[in-house]
């Protein structure tokens, strides 16, 4: 999987595509969409005759995906956020409420039209409300960097509008998610409140006693591989306390990943190899499993991977248009925020990934949605880059430093 994942990704690379898209590219290929196809006598040994490989797998399928939005969690920078003015808080506002309320709406009263998929309406409604709200930090933070654009104006807007995008949507998802566990013992407003009191608690005095004892960990531990060991272990203590409190466990390693990149004791240089460590080890197991999941030919649905991809391009770039207009932006700079927002990626998938294993979606919503985050991670590097090309955008580190 990781040699697989390896050659595919730097393949794709040539034509200025993400690594993400050739790691699902190999799981395509191995999984049973290409090798059970025309080889099911190789897949069935190598992934059914031994439950203990399957087993191992999965394992390290969930490790994967913790260490991804611990990684996520540490690239979210709550004081861009509060720094930004009117228009990054116009566009993130705009840019979640109309995506998710186009979804949710669409998903409500025009049910019958996604296929076969959860028995309970609503909360299927949110989920595909919440998928076309949320963005992919990661990725759009990889796009404005290969254009030289993370550290100017637009480039600020954009990454902080997808900060607030992200902190959202997965709250909003570790709810959806707590409905489904829990919705026999535990209501709504249980989840809610279980969520918001962990989040509250770790953002505040569990940030605090985390940014007080990194001096600490550095003056008596080997750095910065005393900060590997203790910033995962963390986050999967964090993992296994919302798990068991109802949530999901992403959440958990999520909040912990806020409360210690947002430390002015970790250095850029420390937050950089974590997330080698887990982009090139961890991540390409999660997104090959992607193509084991299901057959992505049998599954997939012309109508509705074009109603997916409507409503997610259609509600973020309008959304993020309309908050950048107000927000003050000129029409062009309005539309690459609403581009750069647009792209959807490793967030996109995690979210399908889970919402397919508790059920919550069919296997012809998930090919769709992994396909519109494939295609909106490939489009928002050209459209942004055909949008702001030849302006003069000014150097805005100093004043966000």
């Amino acid at each position: 999987m990781l040699i697989a994942a390896r050659m595919f990704g730097e393949f794709f690379r040539k034509f200025k595509m993400p690594l993400v898209v050739g790691e699902l590219i190999a799981g395509v290929v191995l999984g049973p969409t290409i090798l059970g196809y025309y080889l099911p006598e190789v897949s069935e040994v190598i992934y059914t005759q031994n439950p203990h490989s399957t087993l191992a797998l999965s394992g390290i399928i969930n490790v994967s995906i913790v260490m991804l939005l611990f990684v996520a969690g540490m690239e979210l920078n709550l004081s861009l956020i509060r720094q930004q003015g009117k228009a990054a808080l116009s566009t993130s506002l705009f840019g979640l409420v109309i995506p998710f309320g186009l979804g949710f709406l669409s998903a409500f009263f025009a049910y019958e039209w996604f296929g076969s998929n959860s028995s309970d309406k609503l909360v299927f409604s949110l989920f595909i409300g919440t998928s076309m709200a949320i963005s992919a930090l990661p990725v759009i933070a990889r796009t404005l960097i290969d254009l030289d654009l993370f550290r100017t104006k637009i480039g600020s807007i954009i990454i902080t509008s997808a900060m607030f995008n992200d902190l959202i949507g997965w709250f909003l998802f570790s709810i959806i998610i707590g409905m489904l566990k829990g919705s026999a013992n535990h209501s709504v407003l249980y989840t809610s409140l279980f969520t918001l009191g962990y989040a509250a608690i770790m953002l505040t005095v569990g940030r605090i006693f985390i940014n007080k004892s990194l001096p600490w960990a550095e003056k008596n531990f080997t750095w910065p591989g005393g900060f590997l060991s203790l910033s995962l272990g963390l986050a999967f203590l964090g993992a296994a306390f919302t798990e068991y409190i109802g949530l999901h466990a992403i959440f958990g390693a999520f909040i912990i990943g806020i409360a210690i990149g947002d430390s002015v004791h970790v250095k850029e240089k420390t937050k950089d190899m974590v997330n080698q460590f887990v982009s090139n080890i961890f991540a390409p197991f999660f997104f090959v499993s992607i193509g084991f999941k299901v057959n992505f030919i049998a599954h997939f649905n012309l109508g509705i991977t074009a109603l997916i991809l409507l409503l997610a391009m259609v509600g973020k770039i309008y959304g993020a248009y309309l908050g950048g207009r107000i927000g003050g932006l000129d029409k062009k700079e309005s539309l690459a925020v609403g581009f750069g927002l647009n792209a959807r990626g490793a967030m996109e998938i995690i979210l399908a990934s889970l919402a397919l294993q508790a059920k919550l979606i069919g296997e012809e919503v998930f090919v769709a949605i992994v396909i519109m985050a494939v295609l909106t991670s490939v489009l928002a590097g050209p459209m942004l880059n055909y949008l702001i090309k030849g302006k003069i955008l000014p150097d805005i580190s100093n004043s966000n430093s």
